[in-house]
């Protein structure tokens, strides 16, 4: 395990999924100052993730046939550009189109990173949740960063949020000349490499269930976090900065689900994790969907994120057992799909909030993680073998012929 570049790697992450986490938090300063409406606020949801989930697994294919180690700076400075941009514009049509720049930047970051944490960490799930846990703990720093600018400086002061981008960037940078200076070779991924593992090919039927599971985790995740601080608000009379604790809160207990997942994985087995997760968070989302109290709502919001969080870094890597020639493929459907595709629904569920009140969109929602919940139990693990070089022999020293002796006289 390449132990520095995996927690460099984790670093990057949190930089980029800093402002996938900063599209939620922004929705309410954007209904408060421009007067947005749930259907408007969904649309800017959907121009972030959905857009997101259907171009990040082209990028997957590209990695696939070239390794393009580039991509991850590209993809969050795109992100912090298009994100900026966004909260600086004057109409809803800029934004949205900024708010997509943003979802592009933040789809071509993942899967060259994912991959070459994979390659960093070899079979460890601790070692890809430990990677996992950086975008985790990136989302929710998000809402406290958005609050602390746009709160303080308006939408006005967006530009402040590029700064973390900036920063990684010149990291990035500087992270090359650094390593070669030491010694260090970068981890490259199995798929670069030209690694097949003999005699296993893709299973895309096994992928298929797995790929509707993480279906139906997303679009409960992507609802809850862009409406849970909405509903706070609104259905249970809180303050505002009530609501942006329960999505940090929540956030942070997905941080500590996924590191929890991945230790499960390793001793358990990953289907435990995914399973359990999948089984638990339904009654953690009934009690945010039904709470009588913002109290309650904030408890039910820390249970649904650690619990949604269990089968995270499991099903990254099982992906890719699933499909061990396409591992870029692989995340950008899985890792691509868990944080983009809810996205696509998000319109629908703004006008369905709009008519009925956002509790009977959260109602609606347990159904669809009792769907993802009857996916997950018809998984199968799937363990390949790594790759081991084959030793080359090492040349013996050919011994040189004694001297003759001279007969004793």
């Amino acid at each position: 395990m390449k132990r520095g570049q995996l927690v460099f790697l984790t670093g990057t992450h949190v930089v980029n999924d800093l402002y996938q986490g900063a599209v939620p938090a922004l929705l309410p300063f954007l209904m408060a100052e421009r007067h947005y409406s749930y259907t408007a606020v969904s649309g800017i949801a959907l121009a972030a993730s959905g857009l997101s989930s259907v171009v990040q697994p082209l990028f997957g294919l590209l990695v696939d046939r070239r390794h393009r180690g580039w991509l991850i700076p590209a993809g969050f400075l795109t992100a912090a550009g298009g994100l900026t941009c966004a909260g600086l514009a004057d109409s809803y049509l800029i934004t949205w189109l900024c708010v997509a720049l943003a979802g592009i930047g933040i789809a071509a970051y993942h899967p060259p990173a994912t991959n070459q944490a994979r390659a960093a960490g070899g079979q460890s799930q601790r070692a890809m949740s430990l990677f996992s846990v950086g975008g985790t703990l990136g989302a929710s720093l998000a809402p406290a960063l958005v609050t602390l600018v746009v709160g303080s400086f308006g939408l006005t002061g967006s530009w402040l949020l590029a700064v973390p981008a900036l920063v990684a960037a010149t990291l990035w940078a500087a992270q090359g000349p650094w390593l070669r200076r030491r010694g260090h070779t970068p981890a490259v991924p199995p798929a670069v490499r030209g690694a097949v593992v003999s005699g296993h090919r893709d299973d895309w039927r096994a992928f298929g269930r797995l790929a509707a599971a993480t279906v139906g985790w997303s679009v409960p995740y992507v609802t809850v976090t862009s409406m849970l601080a909405l509903h706070i608000q609104r259905d249970l009379h809180a303050s505002a900065g009530v609501g942006a604790t329960a999505l940090t809160l929540l956030t942070l207990a997905g941080a500590v689900g996924t590191l929890l997942g991945g230790w499960l994985g390793d001793w358990h087995g990953r289907l435990t994790p995914i399973r359990a997760g999948y089984l638990l968070a339904i009654p953690a989302l009934a009690a945010v969907a039904f709470a009588p109290s913002a109290g309650v709502a904030v408890a039910g919001a820390v249970l649904f994120g650690l619990t949604m969080f269990l089968p995270f870094a499991p099903q990254v890597t099982l992906a890719q057992d699933y499909l061990p020639t396409r591992p870029g493929t692989a995340s950008g459907l899985t890792l691509g799909l868990a944080m983009s595709v809810g996205g696509l629904a998000a319109p629908a569920l703004g006008q369905l909030a709009d008519a009925c009140g956002l509790r009977t969109v959260l109602a609606l929602l347990v159904g669809v993680l009792l769907v993802a919940l009857t996916c997950a139990l018809r998984l199968r693990d799937r363990v390949l073998p790594v790759p081991v070089p084959v030793p080359t022999a090492t040349p013996q020293p050919v011994p040189l012929p004694e001297p003759a002796r001279k007969p004793a006289s």
